[in-house]
């Protein structure tokens, strides 16, 4: 059934124009108000270790090395710097005036950080926007999954009582970067080496399933970054896979499965979003919600705008536009949510840190990737007459 409505929203999407994430969230807070809908809940098993290793496989197969490699010390800069000044700005001001204890705030402020690859790439796929602005949003909306999920792995581990010094920080994040890179490295390679051995299409794409989620489930399993696991074997499968191991008919066939995995899981987000969206009280949650999405849009700008700075007189310089759609195109969406519902029950504000990040997840649908389009067009980063000619596509993945 929520396929067959995912296929009705891609429909009507396209007739009148609407964002495909926006019409998927609308129509699950529909189907949560029908007495014969399914009860299904968002979990984080669900999102974390199903719905999350294609999404992320998908948009690093998509990625092309020698492009990313242009501008990847922006990337990482914002990936990592950028999303450390967002965690802490967004910290800060939860814990001064939403009065949230500092390690519920100082998770809130990790986990709401990153922007999601999921909804940004969508929206952009959309609006047709090519060239390097594109490659920038979604490299870095990618690249920082990774770093998010690693501060994440690492404050979550606190909380179940790891002594909180330099050298423990230091040790873990090590184990939980190398380990997810090695991981994924590992996987792809052996992966790539049977796809060598094969000129048959179907065994190539069951290698790059292995691929997908043999290193997520690796990493985690090591306890390391099962995100970054995902994200270096989707490199390593787009980028030497395709140049080198595949066969023609493989790389076809691997770049429509793919697709149709990614458009597939992006939609089951969407739907089980917005049919969870519907089962909150945001009313409940009073000021701190307009709190939460007021401090995580400051601690995005405190990302984009002092990071690019850093390249203010180089030729990596990012000019002050790209910087304004960086900024607007943050979007959070499933991975932010995935993290959320994996707190440990112990977290204190446990249940509000959960409300508040559905809320800046619903401002990102409804209120971000709403404008984007016309923001997009404002700046005049897309032609007018792309913009009213273009056709909402059911975008995958991010």
């Amino acid at each position: 059934m929520l396929l067959l409505v995912a296929a009705v929203v891609a429909i009507v999407s396209q007739r009148v124009r609407l964002p495909y994430s926006v019409g998927l969230v609308i129509a699950g807070i529909v189907l949560s108000l029908l007495p014969f809908t399914p009860q299904i809940r968002l979990t984080r098993e669900l999102l974390f270790d199903t719905l999350l290793p294609p999404l992320i496989f998908e948009a690093a197969l998509s990625l092309h090395w020698s492009e990313l490699r242009r501008d990847l010390a922006v990337v990482v800069a914002l990936a990592t710097v950028g999303v450390a000044i967002s965690a802490v700005i967004t910290a800060a001001g939860m814990h001064a005036f939403a009065h949230l204890p500092w390690l519920s705030a100082v998770i809130f402020g990790i986990l709401i950080a990153a922007t999601d690859p999921v909804s940004v790439i969508a929206v952009f796929r959309e609006a047709r926007l090519e060239g390097r602005l594109r490659l920038l949003v979604e490299s870095e909306s990618l690249f920082n999954d990774g770093t998010a999920a690693v501060g994440f792995a690492i404050a979550v581990s606190f909380v179940g009582g790891a002594p909180v010094t330099g050298s423990a920080v230091l040790s873990s994040a090590l184990i939980t970067i190398a380990g997810g890179l090695a991981c994924g490295a590992l996987v792809a390679g052996i992966s790539l080496v049977f796809v060598g051995r094969t000129q048959d299409h179907l065994v190539e794409l069951t290698l790059t399933t292995v691929a997908a989620y043999g290193s997520f489930i690796l990493a985690e399993h090591f306890h390391a970054s099962g995100v970054l696991a995902t994200l270096t074997a989707g490199l390593l499968m787009g980028n030497v896979g395709r140049l080198r191991v595949l066969s023609e008919r493989g790389k076809i066939a691997v770049t429509a499965f793919w697709e149709f995995a990614a458009f597939l899981a992006n939609s089951l987000i969407f739907l089980l979003i917005g049919m969870q969206q519907a089962r909150l009280n945001l009313r409940d949650a009073g000021i701190g919600v307009l709190l939460a999405i007021g401090f995580v849009a400051l601690g995005r700008a405190g990302a984009v705008y002092p990071t690019c700075l850093l390249f203010a007189r180089s030729s990596l310089r990012v000019t002050g536009r790209h910087q304004h759609v960086l900024f607007w195109g943050g979007l959070r969406g499933g991975l932010a949510l995935a993290l959320a519902l994996a707190l440990p029950q112990q977290l204190p504000f446990r249940a509000e840190i959960i409300t508040f990040s559905f809320a800046v997840v619903a401002f990102s649908i409804f209120v971000q990737a709403l404008t984007m389009r016309p923001f997009l067009r404002a700046l005049g980063e897309i032609p007018r007459r792309h913009g009213q000619d273009a056709h909402v596509r059911p975008a995958a993945v991010e």
